[in-house]
């Protein structure tokens, strides 16, 4: 049986005020379902980004545009069974330079060791780029109070002087 080769089926969250890019690995199969970035209730980061920003978060776009966050993933297509990083084959990844371009994007995360490695070894995006650990329930081993923690990179990045 020949494997399906999936494309990405949503366009990337941002706007011309964009300062960072959070990066995922690749749709869930839930977040393809509802056509938004880590739409699975199981799935941690919204919880976690609700906590850094003390703020309920009940508009999922306007909140990272409110907050200058753009959203995508490092995975344009790719061959996947189910939502697991390590189902992912056959990846073909997305140009990050015509959003940066459009964008005052001066920083980039990646949710997940598979998204690091995967924009590591593909990318040649010269922004620096800060590894996240994934809000995935499948990364049982991160509280989500640990998460908080490093996901605080986050805030300190748009917090810093813009130079």
């Amino acid at each position: 049986m020949a494997e399906e080769i999936l494309l990405h089926p949503f366009d990337a969250l941002y706007d011309e005020n964009s300062e960072i890019l959070i990066l995922g690995s690749f749709p869930s199969v839930v977040s393809r379902r509802q056509s938004f970035y880590y739409a699975n209730p199981s799935n941690r980061f919204w919880p976690v980004l609700s906590i850094l920003f003390n703020e309920e978060i009940t508009d999922r776009r306007a909140f990272c545009l409110r907050h200058h966050i753009a959203l995508w993933d490092v995975i344009e297509s790719c061959s996947i069974s189910g939502s697991s990083d390590a189902a992912i084959r056959n990846v073909k990844v997305n140009d990050f330079a015509p959003l940066i371009a459009e964008t005052k994007i001066r920083h980039l995360f990646t949710t997940g060791a598979k998204a690091y490695e995967l924009f590591r070894k593909y990318s040649d995006c010269p922004l620096p780029c800060t590894p996240l650990p994934s809000t995935s329930a499948a990364n049982a081993r991160m509280r989500t109070d640990d998460l908080v923690r490093e996901y605080r990179k986050i805030t300190e990045v748009l917090n810093e002087e813009k130079s």
